[in-house]
C-alpha cells in the first residue's frame, strides 16, 4: 500500500525517456536560479498528499544540491494536513538557506496549499490556484462517495442544537435531526479544523509572516481557514486575494518566457499523473520517482 512503498533510486539511463521534461527543467531553472523540484498528484485518479509523498520528496531532496535553496513546482487537489505539515518541514531542513520558494503552474489547493504557505515566496500567474485549507470528510451513503466541508458539519450540528436549545414548544423535529450527528465525531471534526488552523498559521509564523503575532496572522488569512468568505472549499483564491492576505506572492506575466517555460512542464506533468495509471510523480532533471494509481513506485 502507499505508506510501505519503497523508494528506488533512477540510474541515469533510466531517465533519458524523459528528455523533453529534463530540458525544460534547465530552462526553468535558469529562469529561477534555483534547482526545481516537481511534487505532482493526479486530479483524475482519486490519491492525496500523504506520508509516502513526504518519505518520496524526502529520497529526491537527498540527492541534489539545495545549498543555495530549490523552487518546489507544486501541483496536487490536496490530502493530509499532517503530511503538508511533514512536506514543510523536509522542504526547510534540506534547503541550504532554510526557505523554499513554490511555483504554481495550475491547482494547488487544500493541504497543498499549506505546503505553499510554508513557502519564503509563492510564485503564480494570474491563472494559478490555491484553495482554503479547512478539512473535508469523505462519507459513503448508499454506496455513493460524498464530500462534506468539517467547517459545515460542525457548524450546521452547532446551530440546530442553538435552535434546540432556544426552543420553548415542540423538540421532536429538532431531536430527529440531531439524531444523525454523533456527538464524538462532531468533537473530531472541531479537532481536525484546529489541527489544520494550527499548521497553516505556524507555517506562516516560520516563514513568510515572521513578523507578526499567531492571532494577527489568523485573521489576516481568514480567508484560507475557513470557507466562510469564498462560499465553498473548491472555490479558488488567486494570487491578488492572496497577496492582499498578506502572503510574498510574486506574479509572473501570462507572456513571459518562464510562464512558457513552466506551463509546457505542468502540461505534461499533469497529463504524465493523469494517464497510464501513473497517480503521483516527484523528479528533478535528473531524478523521477513515480507512483502507480495502485500505490507501487517506479523510478
Amino acid at each position: 500500500m502507499a505508506d510501505e512503498l519503497i523508494i528506488q533510486q533512477v540510474a541515469e539511463e533510466q531517465y533519458q525517456g524523459q528528455t523533453t521534461r529534463r530540458a525544460l527543467y534547465e530552462a526553468l531553472e535558469k529562469e529561477v536560479q534555483l534547482p526545481v523540484v516537481s511534487l505532482f498528484t493526479s486530479f483524475v485518479y482519486p490519491v492525496t498528499l500523504e506520508d509516502s509523498d513526504a518519505d518520496m520528496l524526502e529520497g529526491v531532496l537527498q540527492k541534489s544540491d539545495l545549498s543555495q535553496g530549490f523552487a518546489l513546482f507544486l501541483s496536487s487537489p490536496g490530502g493530509r494536513g499532517l503530511a503538508a505539515e511533514r512536506i514543510i518541514n523536509i522542504c526547510r531542513s534540506y534547503s541550504g538557506t532554510g526557505e523554499y520558494l513554490v511555483i504554481v503552474p495550475g491547482k494547488a489547493k487544500s493541504a497543498a496549499t499549506m505546503i505553499c504557505l510554508g513557502a519564503s515566496i509563492i510564485i503564480m500567474v494570474s491563472t494559478s490556484e490555491l484553495g482554503s485549507v479547512d478539512p473535508q470528510i469523505v462519507i459513503t451513503e448508499e454506496g455513493q462517495v460524498k464530500w462534506f466541508s468539517a467547517y459545515h458539519m460542525v457548524k450546521s450540528y452547532e446551530e440546530l442544537f442553538s435552535q434546540a436549545v432556544e426552543e420553548e414548544g415542540n423538540l421532536q423535529p429538532y431531536l430527529q435531526q440531531l439524531a444523525n450527528y454523533d456527538a464524538r465525531e462532531i468533537a473530531e471534526l472541531r479537532a481536525a479544523l484546529s489541527l489544520s488552523e494550527d499548521i497553516a498559521v505556524k507555517a506562516l509564523k516560520a516563514g513568510m509572516l515572521s513578523k507578526l503575532p499567531e492571532e494577527s496572522i489568523k485573521q489576516k488569512v481568514e480567508k484560507f481557514l475557513s470557507p466562510e468568505e469564498v462560499k465553498t472549499h473548491g472555490r479558488p483564491i488567486y494570487a491578488q486575494e492572496a497577496s492582499e492576505c498578506g502572503l510574498r506572492v510574486e506574479v509572473r506575466n501570462l507572456d513571459s518566457t518562464f510562464w512558457e517555460t513552466a506551463y509546457e512542464l505542468y502540461y505534461r506533468l499533469n497529463n504524465y499523473v493523469s494517464s497510464n495509471k501513473v497517480s503521483k510523480c516527484i523528479e528533478t532533471k535528473n531524478h523521477s520517482f513515480h507512483a502507480s494509481f495502485h500505490g507501487q513506485v517506479e523510478g
